[in-house]
């Protein structure tokens, strides 16, 4: 007698779906922080004080809504973060190996990094009439900006290498992931001449963030093709 098999649909792991739509919806929030600002002129890393004095004494509106997207973004990245750890934990432990720890470490501390940087922003709004605390705060922010660089490295580098070893991510995607860290890291070893002398050094970060968040995106989609299965 045949023994009969029921086929259902493909099972769905219904957590990393919701991580890989919370790394989409990070990659959204950052890039839109990124378009309401830019374009109205934000001083870039190595900016003048008075340019600075300038730009936050006139702006406290954008830069408000600008930082009001950042909780959300926060929240987002630590569950997408998470999510690629439960996708990876398994090869990582198969391996006896932790890449995907390494990346969720990396996530938490570009998350707080990054928490300094929109602090220093909101201080700005609020010292622009004092010069001496503008400079003060100015040269905060570009410290943490451009070392934040680090941090995006470290999240790269681990859930690049794990992804890939676990068969989640295509090598292209994992050399992305790898170039930006390369990029990322360069920017914020050569920190001090970035913040000292604004210029064509900056682009090496610039260059490093738009791939990070090709990266991301890639990422957070793999994420939810893995969640059907």
């Amino acid at each position: 007698m045949s023994r009969k098999t029921n086929v259902g649909p493909p099972v769905t792991r219904p957590f990393l779906r919701t991580a890989g739509l919370a790394g989409l919806g990070f990659a959204c929030l950052i890039v839109l922080a990124n378009v309401i600002m830019v374009p109205t002129g934000l001083p870039p890393t190595g900016a003048d004080t008075a340019d600075v004095v300038a730009y936050f004494s006139t702006h406290q509106g954008v830069v408000g809504l600008s930082s009001a997207l950042t909780p959300a973004a926060w929240a987002l990245s630590t569950l997408f973060a998470a999510g690629a750890v439960a996708a990876l934990w398994r090869s990582d432990r198969e391996r006896g190996e932790a890449w995907s720890l390494v990346g969720f470490a990396g996530v938490l501390l570009q998350n707080g990094a990054f928490a300094g940087v929109v602090a220093c922003r909101l201080a700005l709004t609020r010292t622009a009439a004092d010069h001496g605390a503008v400079g003060a705060l100015w040269s905060l922010h570009d410290a943490l900006f451009t070392l934040n660089g680090v941090f995006l490295a470290v999240a790269l580098v681990g859930l690049s290498v794990g992804g890939l070893r676990a068969g989640l991510i295509a090598r292209w995607h994992a050399r992305l992931g790898l170039l930006s860290a390369a990029l990322l890291l360069t920017s914020a070893t050569l920190a001090p001449l970035v913040v000292d002398h604004p210029g064509p050094l900056g682009l090496i970060g610039l260059g490093g963030w738009l791939l990070w968040v090709a990266w991301l995106v890639a990422l957070g989609s793999a994420l939810v093709r893995r969640s059907r299965g």
